[in-house]
C-alpha cells in the first residue's frame, strides 16, 4: 500500500509543470482571450486557461486589460503594463528594461497616458518621436512646440520643442519632460532620450538595464 502511494506521489511530481520565480511581467498586446506579454524579458503569447513555462495562467482578456493567475493569485494587468509579482512594496521606485535580440534596450511605456514603444537612447537628447507618433498620442505639437532644427541619421532636420506632461516606464512616472517631434514622415520606436534618463539612476547589468528614480 505504501509503495502505491509512493509511486503515485512521484507521478504527480511528475507532471506538474515547473513553475519559476517571475519578478515582471509586462503586457505588450492584448486580443480576445489572448495577451502578448514580456515575463523577465522572455516574449510570450498566453492562450486562455494554458499555463505559460513560468506558470502564468491567462483567465481572460480584451482589448483593455487582461487577468493573469500567478502561483494562486490573480491580477488585472492593463495594456502597456509593468507590473512586479512582489507583493511587498519596493525600498525605491525602478524599472528594468530588457536587451532585444538585436542588443538594444526596448520597452514599453507610457507617453501621457498612451501606451509606445521605447528606444533606450543616450545619444539623444530628449525624448524624440516622429510627427505620426506624436498625432497619435493628440500632442499639439505645431500649436504648443517651438520649431527647432535637430540632428538625425538622415541629416539636419526640421522639428519642433514640445513639455510631454508625463512619460511613465516600469513604476517611474516623470512630468514635465523635454520631448521633440520631428517634421517628417519617419517611423521607428520613441526614442528614451536624456531629458527622461538624466532624472533617473541607470545601472547597466549586460542583458538588462535598471533604472531607479532619484528622489
Amino acid at each position: 500500500m505504501r509503495l502505491k502511494l509512493l509511486l503515485l506521489a512521484l507521478s504527480v511530481l511528475l507532471w506538474m509543470p515547473t513553475i519559476s520565480a517571475v519578478e515582471q511581467i509586462v503586457v505588450e498586446a492584448l486580443f480576445s482571450d489572448k495577451a502578448m506579454v514580456r515575463v523577465d524579458g522572455e516574449r510570450r503569447l498566453l492562450k486562455r486557461n494554458k499555463p505559460s513555462p513560468e506558470g502564468l495562467i491567462l483567465i481572460s482578456a480584451d482589448s483593455k486589460e487582461a487577468v493573469i493567475e500567478l502561483d494562486g493569485e490573480r491580477r488585472t494587468y492593463p495594456l502597456g503594463s509593468h507590473v512586479s509579482t512582489s507583493f511587498s512594496k519596493p525600498e525605491q521606485v525602478s524599472a528594468k528594461i530588457w536587451r532585444d535580440e538585436s542588443g538594444s534596450y526596448t520597452t514599453v511605456g507610457t507617453i501621457n497616458g498612451r501606451t509606445v514603444n521605447f528606444l533606450v537612447d543616450t545619444g539623444a537628447s530628449a525624448v524624440a518621436m516622429y510627427r505620426r507618433d506624436a498625432k497619435r498620442l493628440g500632442i499639439q505639437y505645431r500649436l504648443e512646440g517651438n520649431p527647432i532644427y535637430v540632428n538625425t541619421a538622415n541629416g539636419r532636420a526640421p522639428a519642433y520643442e514640445v513639455t510631454l506632461d508625463k512619460v511613465q516606464v516600469g513604476d517611474i512616472v516623470l512630468r514635465q519632460v523635454r520631448g521633440f517631434v520631428i517634421e517628417s514622415t519617419g517611423s521607428g520606436r520613441i526614442l528614451l532620450g536624456m531629458s527622461f534618463l538624466n532624472r533617473v539612476k541607470m545601472e547597466d547589468q549586460g542583458s538588462v538595464l535598471m533604472l531607479h528614480r532619484k528622489f
